[in-house]
């Protein structure tokens, strides 16, 4: 039996939002107990604000009545931020307006607004989003700025914190800032002005970590907090926008944001290359991402098996066979041949296992790519019954890819996940992977455990990489992420946390944690 909601509570919300806008029925609250992750959390009620006005309500009785808030868009999230057991706001229902601005070059959104409309309607004006994750036409912008989501094209260039112009948040003690109207940081309340250029001062005085810092952003991350706001924005209210991104609601809540776009290449060519080397597809990948591509995707056997079914590949698929999907995008068909040309020159002397052949027809095109995007539904529909499929998202040093896959295959089969695919953008050295797991057993439970303890040591201890690459650290990463950043960076987060929510009343558990088994 779920435990009855407290009625003072409910009086309290009704009050707030109307009748209509708490759900606290047993049905609907365990409808919302799951997001697109492992985590399950019932929510004490659900409610659904229509403005501002009522989501300061909300703030205001979460801190009367000792709850918590967690803001969820479309719920796409597979690391846990999305969930529970205190008071979830929907934003899917009331929170969907969007204009498109300067003929597409900038778009503005509120959070409740999935990426695939908005890509749908800059598609006539020749842009798009920046981040292209593969979740874009279920995942909202809420979640795609909460996330700085990234994906296949985008790499750390174009992802949300890169293409990020101005948004308006409303902070847990009900301060609205709005870091594009003129004036914003006089308008910002002088305790925070001052701790947010602190905290600034403080990290560009500590050289070590401002190095740390400008390292690990180097590549793609989104482990703990946007610390790089700290060295790219001196005005407090840009770093505040910026920390914003990658936050996953634990900082406040973004209200509106205005994206740049970037142009979206009418003309392009795509290759599939065939290893029968693991390791010799990934000697290539440094001089292939050097010429220039757009896409550079690399799977594994397992991954490649997978999908067996779905696809005749011109080559037996052994058990260190691999592939590079490789595309590449212009404007004009002169340019479209001349990265063609560059890509095929980076493969000179590479051991392929059938001839590399770049196609521009849109079917063959399609037929490669469903090989990649309908790898994580393949796997997903061929789990054992009763079990869950976790999706992980790593990131190793792309002159290192090949070892850090060997790796992990090892590491899997010692931990008894011997066949999990290996997948990802190898162009940025990010790796995905997908096991299925019974977590109702208490005993897979342990071993689910050891391996990702196991995991943590290998990405950080042997490869200085990142534990989460795009998908944000959620609750799977939060225990981790003073051992990938280390205590000085770490307690720059800590400070930063206390100086926006002191109480503790954003997403509880997400992005940092001290529970070591969370």
């Amino acid at each position: 039996m779920l435990p009855e909601p407290d009625p003072r509570l409910l009086h309290d919300l009704r009050g707030a939002l109307g009748e209509a806008r708490v759900l606290a029925t047993p049905l609907d609250r365990l409808a919302r107990s799951a997001d697109a992750s492992i985590y399950r959390l019932v929510p004490e009620a659900v409610v659904r604000p229509r403005d501002l006005a009522q989501v300061r309500a909300l703030l205001q009785l979460a801190r009367r009545h000792d709850r918590s808030l967690t803001f969820r868009a479309a719920g796409t999230s597979l690391s846990g931020q999305a969930v529970s057991d205190s008071l979830l706001v929907e934003l899917a229902h009331d929170w969907g307006a969007f204009r498109i601005l300067d003929e597409g070059r900038r778009v503005w959104s509120q959070p409740g607004v999935t990426g695939g409309l908005i890509n749908r309607r800059l598609a006539p004006l020749g842009r798009r989003l920046g981040p292209d994750p593969a979740s874009i036409d279920a995942a909202m912008l809420g979640g795609i700025l909460a996330n700085n989501a990234s994906g296949m094209c985008c790499g750390t260039a174009e992802n949300s914190y890169r293409t990020l112009e101005s948004l308006s948040v409303l902070l847990a003690d009900g301060t609205l800032v709005e870091s594009g109207r003129p004036g914003a940081d006089e308008r910002l309340p002088e305790a925070l002005r001052r701790g947010l250029l602190a905290l600034r001062d403080d990290v560009r005085r500590d050289e070590a970590l401002a190095a740390r810092i400008r390292a690990k952003f180097a590549g793609k991350n989104t482990t703990g907090y946007s610390l790089n706001a700290f060295l790219d924005c001196d005005s407090p209210a840009e770093i505040l926008a910026r920390l914003m991104v990658g936050s996953q609601g634990t900082l406040g809540f973004v209200a509106e944001a205005t994206l740049r776009t970037v142009p979206e290449p009418p003309l392009r060519a795509t290759a599939l290359l065939l290893f029968d080397r693991l390791r010799e597809a990934g000697a290539v990948v440094p001089a292939i991402a050097a010429a220039g591509v757009l896409a550079l995707e690399i799977l594994d056997a397992a991954s490649l098996r997978s999908q067996a079914g779905a696809r005749a590949l011109p080559v037996a698929v052994r058990e260190d066979t691999a592939a590079l999907l490789v595309e590449v995008a212009a404007a004009d068909e002169a340019t479209l041949s001349e990265g063609v040309g560059r890509a095929l020159a980076a493969l000179q002397g590479a051991a392929l296992a059938a001839p590399a052949r770049f196609t521009r027809d849109p079917d063959e095109r399609a037929r490669h790519w469903k090989l990649r995007k309908g790898l994580f539904p393949a796997v997903g529909a061929a789990r054992p019954e009763g079990t869950s499929v976790v999706i992980e998202d790593v990131a190793f040093p792309v002159p290192r890819l090949a070892e850090a896959i060997a790796d992990l295959q090892a590491l899997f089969a010692r931990h008894g996940y011997a066949g999990t695919a290996v997948f990802g953008h190898a162009r940025d050295g990010n790796l995905h992977f997908t096991l299925a797991e019974d977590f109702g057993n208490p005993r897979a439970v342990q071993r689910y455990d050891g391996f990702m303890r196991a995991l943590v040591e290998l990405v950080v201890g042997r490869y200085d990489g990142a534990l989460k690459a795009e998908h944000g650290s959620g609750r799977n990463m939060a225990p981790f992420v003073r051992d990938e950043w280390g205590a000085a960076a770490y307690a720059v987060m800590r400070r930063l946390k206390r100086l926006l929510d002191p109480d503790g009343l954003l997403h509880p558990g997400v992005l940092l944690s001290d529970d070591p088994r969370a």
